[in-house]
């Protein structure tokens, strides 16, 4: 059988029979009522699309609590329209990953047009006119954040973008160029109103998105290549808003043992591709069963009712509270110790060290005794239900390949928001003492250990990458297994603030962080015997 329209029509109960979940509504019917009066359209057609807002969609879809499907558009690797969506009808195979080893088989089919925003393309109209539409109520984006950025690391504006502002919207692209263009359309048609809606994790992520678009509106307003207008348009929250999110799924790219099972079903052409510009896509995506999509309801146009498919829609505030307390203590600091020193004991899998008894009270120390006393709670989610889910089913399932060395890249870039934050927040907080403080000054003491590339066998090992590594390699350099005077040598590292948000001997951790690492590189096997002494 192959992943298209007519297969899942003419063989529905060989699908159903292989365990496949279908969809129940007329596509067609839903395509016709999409593109007559679209309500979303979302840029960005990566594999977390697929496997979460497009499932959502879905569903509800499937509940007949909408008839409207989604067009999905692609600004950066237009390969991914052809060889993702168009060769498949628009379906996807979303295999839910569960933790009690349970695969969910599902065929998204809530995509009814998939575009690419390419102005050399018949698409590129068919987009424009979408924008006019009256009706559209949301754009939404995942893009990652590297794709908001209107200037480079130094603060200069690339030579794609610089041209764009001059050449104004008729010309533009680049990728935010090509969406402010659409956006232009949108107010020319009437000053229509619309929120953009950035879902890519990051931090503030819709301040990012706006960002973006004024720029474009004023350097084209400036440079008078489009009307005055548009400037005050994409300004105005009455017309236009860029809500704040924060998303949590972690859907990897397309696992070998995934398509294995997909070809044991029989499915034809299910192998994954990869691209010119190196992104790898195949008919199906395997992501994780936890899923979490918290929006600020600004919608000026109003908007989907997704709040149904368990999206949750709140303030701004309550948005900005569930993004601290996911990367400053629930998940991301876990995630960070789990990573140093699962690379320092020679683990390969995030869920493997789930079985590790030193690393799992590890990290719920962190969690549960350290983070938690300071973390606010958000209201609608529970902080200490997250860190369940996290340590009980998110970390350990085993479909999920996660490996400590991908989690370990830009660690330096980490440490300040994962764990600084938590030491500032002790320090404000007159009934808590930093001192209290003892596991996750052992994670400053791993992350030192670590940048000796010397794995707990004293055997070598690739550092991930990071783009403070020659630096803060330089600092432990000169160190040896077995030195015992390292203060001269780690003060330099433990002293910065701009690494751990905070200098540790101002906040009394130094001392106890350099006796940590002092224990961790006694020999052969320290690491491990450190961590039975301390967590064990």
């Amino acid at each position: 059988m192959k992943l298209n329209q007519r297969s899942i029509l003419e063989n529905a109960a060989a699908w159903e029979k292989l365990g496949y979940s279908l969809p129940k509504y007329d596509r067609e019917q839903v395509k016709k009522n999409t593109l007559a009066n679209p309500n979303w359209i979302h840029f960005g057609a990566g594999n977390i699309f697929r496997a979460f807002q497009a499932n959502v969609l879905n569903n509800l879809l499937n509940e007949k609590k909408t008839d409207i499907g989604l067009v999905v558009a692609e600004g950066f690797d237009y390969e991914i329209i052809d060889k993702a969506f168009k060769s498949f009808d628009d379906l996807t195979i979303y295999m839910k990953l569960c933790c009690n080893g349970t695969v969910e088989k599902n065929i998204v089919g809530s995509v009814v047009e998939s575009l690419r925003v390419d102005p050399e393309n018949g698409d590129y109209e068919t987009l424009k006119e979408l924008f006019r539409k009256p009706s559209l109520q949301m754009v939404s984006f995942t893009i990652t954040e590297k794709g908001y950025a209107v200037v480079d690391g130094n603060g200069n504006t690339p030579a794609g973008i610089e041209a764009d502002f001059k050449a104004g919207p008729e010309k533009a692209t680049s990728y935010m160029g090509k969406v402010c263009a659409m956006l232009y359309e949108r107010f020319k048609a009437g000053a229509l109103t619309v929120a953009m809606v950035s879902m890519d994790n990051c931090s503030h992520n819709g301040d990012k998105l706006k960002a973006a678009v004024v720029a474009f509106a004023k350097n084209w307003v400036d440079n008078g290549v489009c009307d005055a207008g548009f400037l005050a348009y994409v300004n105005d929250v009455s017309k236009v808003s860029f809500p704040w999110s924060m998303i949590d799924k972690i859907t990897p790219r397309p696992a070998d043992s995934v398509m294995d099972m997909l070809v044991k079903d029989g499915i034809e052409d299910v192998d994954f591709v990869k691209t010119s510009k190196n992104t790898f896509v195949a008919p199906f995506v395997n992501a994780e069963e936890a899923e979490y999509l918290v929006i600020e309801d600004s919608f000026p146009n109003g908007r989907p009712k997704l709040e149904e498919g368990g999206v949750m829609f709140t303030k701004r505030e309550v948005v900005d509270m569930v993004e601290r307390m996911k990367v400053c203590t629930c998940l991301n600091p876990l995630h960070t110790a789990l990573a140093i020193y699962g690379c320092i004991l020679g683990y390969e899998k995030i869920s493997d060290e789930m079985k590790d008894g030193e690393l799992t009270k590890l990290i719920k120390t962190i969690g549960y005794k350290e983070g938690l006393p300071v973390v606010t709670d958000p209201g609608i989610i529970n902080p200490k239900d997250f860190i369940d889910t996290v340590v009980e089913v998110r970390l350990p399932n085993p479909f999920m390949p996660d490996t400590p060395q991908r989690i370990a890249c830009d660690t330096s870039q980490k440490l300040a928001i994962r764990f600084g934050e938590t030491i500032k927040a002790y320090e404000k907080n007159e009934n808590l003492k930093v001192s209290d403080l003892k596991l996750i000054p052992l994670v400053f003491a791993g992350w030192a250990r670590y940048l000796m590339g010397i794995d707990d066998n004293l055997n070598k090992f690739e550092l991930s990458p990071d783009p403070l590594l020659e630096k803060v390699v330089q600092m432990v350099a000169d160190i040896k297994i077995g030195d015992s005077d390292v203060h001269s040598r780690l003060e330099k590292l433990f002293s910065d603030a701009s690494i751990f948000g905070v200098n540790l001997y101002e906040v009394g951790l130094g001392e106890l962080s350099e006796k940590y690492f002092v224990e961790l590189i006694a020999g052969k096997g320290a690491v491990r015997e450190t961590l039975k002494k301390y967590v064990g």
